[in-house]
Parts: structure tokens; C-alpha cells; sequence
């Protein structure tokens, strides 16, 4: 797990080609999925289009456990897009991993930090939108103070520690997953005996990963509505 990242400046600031690529190609992956499951539409679903609607019945039984359909539904397609992306992201680096030179090319795009905290500061940043929008900067401004004046100080600190819980929480389930397949895949390398003894543990780990990184992208998905419904239901 010593590779090297692909780095490149720009405006003085250092980015990673390696993370560009595996989010464009993530990106590609969840557009050709959603193409693939709506381009035949039929009354009764079969196939890829019942895949998606279950998806999308899953979304919706999220945000109505959080607040009313009518408040919710327009995250709707927020709640899918998030679901999709974050676990096809978490799962790309799990059936291996390219290094070329000495650089890490592929991988999990969620595996990095700055990847997953970008995520997580849109998220808290939208939900803060959302609640000026639905009840104006005057109603947005009096929820911190409630239920007691003394509280806002404290709910200003728990923007802060529910962006990074929401980012690091992710990043920290699937790099470690990534980190441990890497080991893995050491000793099956080393020699034939750990070949063979690493076949069992790598195809566990490979399907305990992907049920992982199916339970992030549904608690980031969950947690999303959860501090949606803070700011914009006014049972909350």
C-alpha cells in the first residue's frame, strides 16, 4: 500500500488524476446504469427497469421515514443519485487494483478523503440551503436557538462534527477494506502456499466489502435525509 498518487498542479493547488478518473468512470457507470434501466419502459417492470424502481422505492421509504412525502419528495432524486454513486464508488476498487510506475491508478474513488469530504460539505451545504429556502433566513436563523437560546452555539459546532462524521465515516469503512485486500493480495503473491491460503479470505473479504460499501452508501443516504429533515419539516 505504498504507491504513489498521480499528482498534478493547478493554480497552486494539488490534485490527483488517479481520483479524476475513477470518478468520471463512476460517474459513466451510474449514467449507463440509469440509461440501461429506462430506456424500455413497460407497465409491468422486468429486468433492469425493476432493479431502478426498486431503488427507487428503497430512496423513498428513506426520506418518508425522515418527514412527510410531500416536504421529501423533492430530494427524490438526490436520495438515488447519492445511493448509486457513493456504491458503485466504494465498490470499483474491490476486484483489484492498477499500478503503473509506481502510481496507484485505480482504486476505490471513495478510498480518499478528499473525495468523501467534498461529499459530505455539499451535503450539510444543501441541507443549509434547503432550510433558508423552505423557511426563510428568519425561521433558518431562530432553529438554532431552539428548544433554548444557549443551544446555538452548540448546534454551530454540530454543523462542523456532522460533516466530518458524514466524510470520514465513509472514507475510513473503505479504505480500510482496500488497505486489507492489498495485504491480502501480498500474501497471495508471496509464494504458492499463500496463493492458495489467500483464496478463501480474499473472495470473504470481496463479499463482505461489497455488503459494506452497500450499508455506507445507505447510511450516507439516510444520514443526508436526516439532517434534511432537521432544516426544511417543522416537526423537527
Amino acid at each position: 500500500m505504498d504507491h504513489l498518487a498521480p499528482e498534478y498542479e493547478f493554480l497552486g493547488m494539488t490534485g490527483n488524476w488517479s481520483t479524476l478518473m475513477m470518478l468520471a468512470i463512476t460517474t459513466l457507470i451510474v449514467f449507463l446504469i440509469a440509461v440501461i434501466s429506462t430506456r424500455n419502459l413497460k407497465l409491468k417492470p422486468t429486468g433492469m427497469q425493476n432493479f431502478m424502481e426498486w431503488i427507487m422505492d428503497f430512496v423513498k421509504g428513506i426520506i418518508k421515514s425522515n418527514m412527510d412525502w410531500k416536504t421529501g419528495g423533492s430530494f427524490h432524486i438526490l436520495g438515488i443519485t447519492l445511493l448509486m454513486f457513493i456504491f458503485v464508488s466504494n465498490i470499483l476498487g474491490l476486484p483489484f487494483a492498477i499500478v503503473y510506475d509506481g502510481y496507484l491508478w485505480w482504486k476505490s474513488p471513495t478510498a480518499d478523503p478528499v473525495v468523501t469530504m467534498t461529499l459530505a460539505v455539499m451535503i450539510i451545504a444543501m441541507t443549509n440551503y434547503y432550510g433558508v429556502k423552505a423557511k426563510g433566513f428568519k425561521g433558518y436563523i431562530s432553529d438554532f436557538a431552539k428548544p433554548l437560546p444557549f443551544m446555538a452555539p452548540l448546534k454551530v459546532i454540530e454543523e462542523f462534527a456532522n460533516t466530518l462524521t458524514l466524510g470520514l465515516r465513509l472514507y475510513g469503512n473503505i479504505y480500510a477494506g482496500e488497505v486489507l485486500l492489498g495485504l491480502i493480495a501480498g500474501l497471495a503473491t508471496a509464494s504458492a502456499f499463500g496463493f492458495i491460503g489467500a483464496i478463501i479470505p480474499g473472495m470473504a473479504w470481496i463479499g463482505f466489502s461489497i455488503f459494506i460499501g452497500g450499508i455506507q452508501s445507505f447510511i450516507f443516504v439516510m444520514l443526508t435525509m436526516v439532517y434534511m429533515a432537521h432544516k426544511v419539516a417543522d416537526d423537527h
